[in-house]
C-alpha cells in the first residue's frame, strides 16, 4: 500500500477522471463559445466566419448596452445594500445567546430553495390585487404599486428577490467568521468599556474584513451570471427593461437562433466578469489584510 501511495502515478490516475469532466464541461464549451463568437451560425446552416461583426454589433446595440447597464445595478446594490445587511445581521445573530442555530438555520433556507421556487413566490408576494405589498400599502391609505410590469419597480423588486435568496448563504460565511474571534479581544474590550457599537465597528469588523472581501467578490460575479430569477419573474420585461446580458445572450442568441451572436455575447460576459474581477483584485482586495489571531 506504502509502495503505491509514493508512486506519483497513482495521484495521476485519481486526477484523470476530474481533469476529463473539467476539459469536456468547462475547457471545450469555453473554445467553442470563442470560437463560434466570430461566425454567423443559426445552428442549421454550416457556420460562416464573420470576424468582429457580431461584436460590432453588440457595441452598437442600446439593448445590449441597457442590459450591462442591468448588472451595474446588481453589482452596485449587492455590494453597497445587501453587504452592509448581511454584516449587521451576523453581528447581530452572533451576539444572540439562545437559539442561534435556529436563526441560523431560518437565514440559510432561502438560499437552498430552487429559484423557480422563489420567483413564484415573489411573484405572489408583488401581485398587484392580492400581493401582501399592495395590500400593507392599501391598509396605509397608498396607491398600489404594479411591482413587476411597472418600468419604474421591476428592476427593484427583481433586486430584492435575489438578495432575499442569497443573503442567508453570506450570513452563515460572515457568522462563522465572526464566531472564531477569540472570546478573549471582545472580553478585553468591554473591561475597557467599549460599547457594543464600539467594538462591532473597530473590532469586529475590521477582524472579519478577509471573508467580507470574499464576500463582495461572490456577491460581483453572482450579479454577472444572474439570469434566472429574471427569467422566472419578468422573462426581461416589462419591454426589456429588466434584460441583463445573461437573458440578452438567451433572448437574442438562443431563442431567436442566432448562435453566432449569442456566444459573441457570452465571451463579452466572460472579458467583463474577467476585468471586474483583476480590478477588484487589484484596487481592494490585495490591501486586505490576512488576520492572524
Amino acid at each position: 500500500m506504502n509502495k503505491t501511495l509514493r508512486n506519483p502515478w497513482t495521484y495521476v490516475l485519481f486526477l484523470l477522471p476530474l481533469l476529463l469532466l473539467y476539459v469536456m464541461f468547462f475547457i471545450y464549451p469555453m473554445i467553442s463559445a470563442f470560437t463560434t463568437g466570430f461566425m454567423k451560425w443559426n445552428g442549421l446552416t454550416e457556420p460562416r466566419f464573420n470576424g468582429l461583426t457580431n461584436f460590432e454589433h453588440a457595441f452598437g446595440d442600446d439593448k445590449f448596452w441597457a442590459s450591462v447597464l442591468n448588472n451595474g445595478k446588481f453589482i452596485l446594490f449587492s455590494v453597497f445594500v445587501q453587504v452592509p445587511v448581511i454584516i449587521f445581521f451576523s453581528l447581530l445573530i452572533s451576539n444572540v445567546k439562545k437559539l442561534k442555530g435556529l436563526y441560523k438555520t431560518a437565514v440559510f433556507i432561502p438560499s437552498v430553495m430552487s429559484t423557480a421556487v422563489i420567483g413564484i413566490l415573489w411573484s405572489f408576494i408583488y401581485e398587484p390585487d392580492i400581493g401582501l405589498f399592495n395590500l400593507i400599502l392599501t391598509k396605509l391609505g397608498l396607491q398600489p404599486v404594479m411591482w413587476l410590469s411597472d418600468s419604474h419597480w421591476a428592476m427593484f423588486s427583481i433586486l430584492i428577490t435575489n438578495a432575499w435568496q442569497w443573503t442567508g448563504f453570506y450570513i452563515v460565511m460572515v457568522l462563522a467568521a465572526i464566531l472564531a474571534i477569540p472570546k478573549e479581544i471582545d472580553e478585553a474590550a468591554i473591561v475597557d468599556g467599549a460599547s457594543a457599537y464600539t467594538r462591532a465597528t473597530r473590532i469586529t469588523v475590521p477582524l472579519i474584513m478577509p471573508i467580507i472581501s470574499v464576500v463582495i467578490m461572490l456577491s460581483i460575479a453572482g450579479a454577472m451570471k444572474a439570469a434566472d430569477i429574471i427569467i422566472v419573474m419578468t422573462d426581461g420585461g416589462p419591454g426589456g427593461i429588466t434584460d441583463v446580458m445573461a437573458t440578452y445572450l438567451i433572448k437574442y442568441g438562443i431563442t431567436n437562433a442566432k448562435y453566432g451572436y449569442g456566444n459573441s455575447i457570452g465571451v463579452l460576459i466572460f472579458v467583463f466578469s474577467l476585468i471586474l474581477t483583476a480590478l477588484y483584485q487589484f484596487l481592494i482586495a490585495r490591501r486586505v489584510e490576512r488576520v492572524e489571531y
